[in-house]
């Protein structure tokens, strides 16, 4: 069972957690930076994710960029990664070029018990 959850913008000041073996963190080098966010330049849009697993187990985490071409029209997967890690990650999805709304995703769970899977999403943005 997958749980989705908006991350409003007031709540990047502090590391955002996602329940069961994984938790988001911050940079201390990277003020203010989110555990799920969007980078964007010349060469496109990325989806990244900063996450640590607090059992030592591999964790199963995938980050998707997903975009909404108008408003009430489903979100697409249009970039993503996944792998299975343990301790710190910092995971990116291929960048796009658009300009369409976007967030960015990412689900994580345990290796060997994938039904704990949880996810965390940002909130839209153009």
């Amino acid at each position: 069972m997958t749980t989705l959850l908006a991350v409003p913008a007031t709540a990047f000041a502090a590391p955002a957690t996602i329940t069961g073996p994984v938790t988001c963190t911050t940079d201390a080098s990277v003020t203010g930076q989110p555990c799920v966010w969007h980078e964007r330049d010349a060469a496109g849009l990325a989806g990244l994710a900063r996450l640590t697993s607090t059992t030592g187990q591999p964790v199963l985490a995938k980050v998707e960029l997903k975009t909404q071409r108008a408003w009430g029209s489903p979100w697409l997967t249009v970039a993503s990664t996944t792998a299975l890690r343990s301790g710190p990650a910092v995971l990116t999805t291929p960048k796009v070029v658009t300009n369409e709304l976007s967030i960015v995703c990412v689900t994580t769970a345990p290796a060997l018990a994938p039904e704990q899977q949880s996810t965390l999403c940002t909130h839209p943005s153009a």
